[in-house]
């Protein structure tokens, strides 16, 4: 693809073109691209193909690499060339027309590739290492696979990840918006997405309440001091955003919950026999992330963690991973998600504690994962400074993996913050601390459900459950006295009118709506609803009692009516 760049376009100055996930880029220093660009440069590729030129491969030294790069005035590519730290340098070349830098390999010939199993997708502008100080340049994203198949296959659920976009479904269900006026990041929920969000809490703090744990709520600012104390402000500060003056005191909003967790155990002493302490707390954040980094609800400035931390003896790190893991299995069963990938990350190569209070907590942690009887993968070194973790991905419709739940365990924290308990011995010890979030964040985990569900949200899940629909103007009064009855059995309810009864059920449908209540002159007479579910079908008629009762525990119990 670069060399047809280059050809098309000479004074284009190559940057870097890794591979990705479902295909690759490259930048170029160039002026901007356009659709029509897009299908020369895809002609020439092809042309490439046709004409079956070796790639071949070449070790120069380093000196050499410079000069060549030198004559051809690619400026970028010196800079890549002393980021390049391996000997020797290896350059590939297309034919005797065109090289590049790469470590390979590569296949033996252009006519290797499948012409008809390539495409160019997208171009978008990048600045240079991701600096926005440094040049915007040009980025194609392309595509290629073995065969045509294969690219029809991505082809089709790329269509499909795209129909089920959260921002755009966000929109057409008018659940939330991010507005320009108020600042990038920043997640307004709407009456819709606030209701789901509700539910989303609701079941939270109704399983947490059941398993032991106390809910808390905290401040979202505080003295900049306890963020000193933290160790965030010597880590995570260029994540912070800046601090605030208030009566000669700097204060700070505050990225994480753990430190006022440990606040509320630190307000009086502890004996063994409390343990284990199980505190939770929905609690919003705030952390500065670029401009150009946001991205819907899968990256926000302000965003609200479902964060709880355990405080617990060493001998019972492991009954505490393991009620974690069934806690998290509940919770993601309950919004049709149970399938995970699960990585344990161990002791990296800086970190705080001893060796052998790693040694026990990873054994805690892996034993855990055993008894629960979870597959997982080892990431060798991967944990975090602080201690051992567990993070577990959970796969959507299309079968993406999102990252959601972590379990950590810290030794840092109660060793800065200075908290003890008193043993059997009368002696003071200090407790295990263990970090964990099942969804994430609250934003993150319902732009997930949106997409999972492609806004099609299960009927307990779902904003506005029924929609009642006069066939005239009609039986108008008698709908809105439906929608009464309905809600008052909390069912969440719409009474939608004043157009053709075949437009009122096109709405229903567009806004996704799981049931509809069609009322026609003789439900009127009858004292009942025509009943249609976008799941099941058409339900036929029934009185509102059988309505209400139907909808209510079909409900409750997670299913279609």
């Amino acid at each position: 693809m670069a060399m047809a760049v280059q050809k098309l376009y000479p004074n284009a100055k190559v940057t870097i073109g890794p591979w990705i996930e479902n295909g690759f880029y490259y930048d170029f220093d160039m002026d901007p691209l356009t659709d029509r660009d897009l299908k020369r440069i895809k002609k020439e590729m092809d042309r490439i193909i046709s004409r079956n030129l070796p790639l071949v491969r070449e070790e120069v030294s380093r000196d050499e690499a410079q000069r060549r790069i030198m004559a051809i005035n690619e400026p970028y590519k010196v800079e890549i060339l002393e980021s390049i730290k391996e000997e020797p340098i290896t350059i590939y070349h297309i034919g005797n027309e065109w090289w590049d830098l790469c470590a390979g390999p590569h296949v033996e010939t252009t006519g290797k590739i499948n012409k008809k199993a390539v495409e160019l997708e997208s171009v978008a502008g990048a600045y240079w290492r991701g600096d926005v100080k440094k040049p915007m340049l040009q980025r194609i994203y392309g595509t290629a696979w073995e065969n045509e198949d294969q690219l029809k296959a991505y082809l089709h659920f790329k269509e499909e990840a795209k129909r089920r976009d959260h921002r755009r479904l966000g929109q057409d269900l008018d659940l939330f918006s991010i507005q320009d006026e108020a600042g990038g990041g920043l997640v307004f929920w709407h009456p819709k997405g606030a209701i789901i969000r509700h539910i989303i809490e609701d079941t939270w703090k109704k399983i947490h309440m059941q398993r032991g744990y106390d809910l808390l709520y905290t401040p979202h600012v505080a003295k900049a001091d306890l963020w000193k104390i933290s160790g965030h402000l010597d880590f995570y500060k260029e994540n912070m955003f800046d601090q605030m003056e208030i009566e000669e005191e700097l204060y700070q909003l505050r990225p994480m919950n753990c430190p006022y967790h440990v606040l509320v155990y630190k307000r009086q002493l502890h004996s063994y026999r409390d343990f284990p302490i199980r505190v939770a707390e929905l609690g919003t954040v705030y952390r500065y992330e670029l401009s150009g980094s946001l991205h819907g609800l899968f990256r926000v400035r302000g965003f609200t963690q479902d964060d709880a931390h355990i405080f617990c003896l060493e001998d019972q790190i492991k009954d505490e991973i393991r009620g974690v893991l069934d806690l998290t299995e509940e919770i993601l069963q309950q919004f049709g998600f149970d399938k995970y990938e699960v990585n344990l990350s161990t002791r990296p190569e800086k970190a705080v504690g001893d060796d052998e209070i790693w040694d026990k907590a990873t054994s805690a942690l892996k034993d855990a994962l055993e008894d629960k009887g979870w597959s997982y993968q080892i990431d060798d070194g991967g944990g975090a400074f602080y201690g051992p973790k567990i993070d577990l991905k959970i796969e959507d419709a299309l079968g993406r993996k999102w990252q959601c739940s972590t379990i950590q365990v810290d030794f840092n924290l109660p060793q800065r913050f200075g908290i003890t308990y008193v043993d059997s011995n009368q002696e003071r010890k200090r407790p295990i601390m263990i970090h964990r979030a099942v969804l994430g964040s609250l934003e993150r985990f319902f732009g997930v459900l949106i997409e999972n569900y492609a806004g099609d949200f299960p009927l307990w899940l779902s904003p506005i459950q029924a929609r009642v629909l006069p066939v005239t103007d009609a039986q108008l009064q008698y709908c809105n006295e439906v929608g009464k009855k309905l809600k008052a059995s909390g069912i969440r309810v719409e009474v939608c009118s004043g157009e053709r009864l075949p437009k009122l059920i096109r709405n229903a449908e567009k806004q996704k709506i799981p049931l509809m209540a069609v009322v026609g002159p003789k439900e009127v007479e009858t004292q009942t609803v025509t009943v249609r579910s976008r799941f099941a079908g058409e339900l036929g008629n029934m009185s509102i009692d059988e309505f209400i009762s139907r909808t209510k525990t079909a409900s409750e119990n997670r299913t279609f009516l």
